[in-house]
């Protein structure tokens, strides 16, 4: 059993599908595993690091040869696999919602192609969930990014020149990201409110420390979604949720928003008319800028200016702490394929029947089978 580690080609992807720490371990069940040279470089791991773990670091193409399970961060340019031999699992985050064509690419090498970002939310399965890990830290890192762009203390001060007041936060969405940005913050001494669609939220919100911001006696209250993500919202609740929102944003310096409905744009959360109320210098950072955006006006890779406010929209947050997201996204990967390992047959073996192998596999045999890509859901 040979496991392939490939040295990421998207442009800022700066982490790495294994670490020696995951390298060591998958020797360890019996396999064997080659580096691409340099796959660690953004993650500040060297090569002599996997080495010594006990992989074969070695080119592309050497890499890949007679690789059973190649293992990426983000799904690899179907040209970039020669030499890859049919039935070879691909493990990695592959968006097959946004990129379907490479998808088809992949059935076509004859290629196993499993999307870790479909990977179901059950208790069995949390410890191989990339969303849950890599929004963690985007959480963290969007609360940095608004402290660093705000341009006044986070914690309120009290010195013999008068006093500094506590930066307000207001987090929008209280997801994974969501929580660890109401987390963050309050740690740097903000006094942080949030909301949700979802009402089941409101007491993780007032278990932090942090004020639920919520529409009463609205229909569309609940909000909740498949998987614990947040569902589309009754047109009454949008236009309840916008008028309290609104009155609340204008008192904020910062706001981050974390919405995300699986497999369609970003919900508009914060209108350009929102954002000029308001005050110069506040900061909006919106992680969910490469779907679309939560807030009008955000570009992605950019921090744009608009009625003197920054709006923040880093692309892949995560990459931006690449060792520890690297970390955690290796970890969630041998945790699936060490979940199933099968020793007497040296490698894992996902029965078909099987939550987890229905959700996250999407071509197998020349074909691709998932019934949301191929219209049976």
């Amino acid at each position: 059993m040979r496991i392939a580690v490939l040295a990421e080609q998207a442009p800022g992807e700066r982490r790495v599908a294994a670490t020696p720490e995951t390298v060591r371990k998958f020797i360890t069940l019996g396999a064997d595993v080659a580096v691409e040279t340099a796959a660690g470089t953004g993650a500040s791991i060297d090569d002599s690091a996997y080495a010594a773990a006990g992989a074969t670091v070695a080119t592309r193409g050497e890499t890949l040869a007679g690789a059973d399970i190649v293992l990426g961060v983000s799904g690899p340019a179907p040209d970039s696999l020669g030499g890859v031999k049919p039935g070879a699992w691909l493990v990695a985050g592959l968006n097959p919602s946004g990129d379907r064509a490479r998808i088809d690419d992949y059935a076509a090498l004859g290629i196993e192609a499993m999307a870790m970002e479909w990977m179901p939310r059950i208790t069995r399965a949390q410890s191989m969930d990339i969303l849950s890990s890599q929004s963690n830290l985007a959480g963290y890192k969007a609360v940095l990014d608004a402290a660093a762009e705000y341009g006044r203390a986070f914690p309120m001060m009290m010195t013999a020149a008068g006093t500094v007041s506590a930066a307000r936060v207001f987090v929008m969405g209280v997801g994974v990201a969501g929580l660890q940005a109401i987390a963050t913050a309050r740690r740097l001494g903000a006094q942080v409110s949030a909301t949700d669609v979802r009402s089941a939220t409101r007491e993780q919100i007032q278990s932090l420390g942090a004020k639920p911001i919520f529409v009463e006696k609205v229909a569309g209250i609940e909000g909740e979604g498949a998987g614990g993500y947040a569902g589309e919202m009754s047109a009454e609740y949008q236009a309840a949720q916008a008028e309290l929102v609104s009155a609340h944003i204008a008192k904020q310096d910062i706001v981050v928003t974390t919405a995300l409905i699986p497999g369609r744009p970003a919900p508009r959360l914060i209108t350009d008319a929102q954002v000029a109320s308001m005050r110069a210098g506040s900061v909006i950072v919106d992680l969910a800028v490469e779907q679309g955006g939560n807030v009008e006006g955000a570009a992605a890779g950019e921090i744009v200016v608009r009625h003197g406010v920054k709006i923040v929209g880093h692309r892949n947050v995560p990459s931006r702490l690449a060792a520890d997201a690297s970390a955690l996204f290796a970890r969630n990967l041998y945790n699936f394929l060490s979940a199933y390992w099968d020793k007497d047959a040296g490698r894992p073996v996902l029965p078909p029947e099987d939550e987890v192998t229905q959700g996250i596999v999407l071509t197998r045999g020349g074909a691709v089978v998932h019934p949301k890509l191929t219209g049976a859901a």
